[in-house]
């Protein structure tokens, strides 16, 4: 597994808009959770439809472990487009034996989020 060769692919493939490339980078029966409590997407046509996105962005990244199959990322992306957002994200990916990534996991966190939420 070559986290770094991956996670360059899928910048390029996010950037580009490269729906094929989904099946390169995710087993069929992929689960892309966009948050720790998502239901997830699940499989290579929920993931690509997820993808459907031209809103302009900047990615920073850099691995922070690898442990087995498992990998993970910190990501920063900052969206432009009308209404401008960013994130700092941590990704937890879990490889297949040929590569691809057959889990993806999102922690976000965004400016002025509280480190803490407030219970009912």
């Amino acid at each position: 597994m070559d986290v770094t060769a991956w996670v360059g692919e899928y910048e390029r493939a996010w950037r580009e808009r490269d729906a094929a490339a989904v099946e390169r980078l995710f087993t069929h029966d992929a689960v892309y959770l966009r948050s720790g409590y998502d239901d997830g997407l699940v499989g290579l046509e929920a993931i690509r439809d997820f993808w459907d996105d031209e809103t302009p962005f900047t990615l920073a990244w850099s691995p922070l472990a690898v442990d087995g199959d498992t990998a993970v990322v910190r990501a920063e992306v900052a969206y432009g487009g009308d209404e401008p957002r960013e994130y700092r994200d941590l990704w937890i990916l879990v490889f297949a034996d040929d590569g691809r990534v057959r889990h993806f996991e999102e922690w976000a966190q965004w400016p002025g989020a509280p480190w803490t939420q407030s219970q009912p």
